[in-house]
């Protein structure tokens, strides 16, 4: 029962054999394409995903139409709101999104069901996953409340750099990523740029001052 799937999960590779092969058994690998649209509000949460590989953004939209980023769900993990959904048989009032191809672990809500009453080890991971994530989401809406933009922007061009220092976004995506708006990117990012810490190209940003950008995330006591 070694080196399948479920060792890929912090937690669940403490499941007894019994309960490792109930799970496989009534579990399924899943593969979405990047841009799917894997759940969305009114939706019923009929399976709790394990991501195996790839990332899901979940964002929720405003009265007023703006489009608010909540947190990513990456290989290795559970989405929290699904996990809440599929505890309280509520419907999902957010959006997942495939940001690359990923390919997941569905577990439908019967063999939920039965895993959490059934086993403490399960229980015990879907509930640690659960309150890490509720812990992320304060820290997201004490960022929006206390924190600057421009650290706030920093941080997170910091944090969706890849490894040759170029954030793939526009000022749009970047402002949903904030709970922001568009121009309020623009006039950040354009003086970061004068400070030499950033070059703007047509739906990217290079960091081409990345020392700049750290200091101002410390200086701010933001993590990075």
């Amino acid at each position: 029962m070694e080196g399948t799937w479920i060792d890929k999960f912090k937690g669940l590779s403490r499941l007894p054999d019994d309960i490792r092969a109930d799970l496989e058994a009534g579990s399924q690998i899943v593969s979405v394409p990047a841009g799917t649209k894997v759940f969305g509000p009114g939706q019923s949460a009929d399976n709790l995903l394990l991501l195996l590989d790839g990332t899901v953004r979940v964002q929720q939209k405003s009265e007023t139409g703006r489009e608010v980023f909540l947190y990513r769900v990456h290989a290795g993990e559970s989405c929290v709101l699904t996990t809440a959904c599929m505890l309280a048989f509520e419907e999902y009032s957010a959006d997942g999104i495939a940001e690359t191809d990923v390919r997941a672990v569905a577990i439908p809500r019967t063999t939920f069901d039965r895993l959490v009453a059934n086993s403490p080890v399960f229980r015990e991971f879907v509930f640690t996953a659960y309150s890490k994530r509720i812990t992320d989401l304060f820290t997201l809406i004490d960022d929006i409340v206390f924190q600057r933009m421009d650290v706030r922007l920093a941080s997170r061009l910091l944090e969706l750099a890849d490894e040759n220092g170029v954030v793939h976004a526009t000022h749009a995506v970047l402002a949903t990523e904030l709970g922001t708006a568009r121009e309020v990117i623009s006039r950040t990012l354009s003086e970061f740029n004068r400070r030499g810490w950033v070059e703007q190209s047509r739906g990217e940003v290079r960091l081409t001052g990345r020392a700049g950008i750290e200091r101002l995330v410390r200086s701010s006591g933001a993590g990075v």
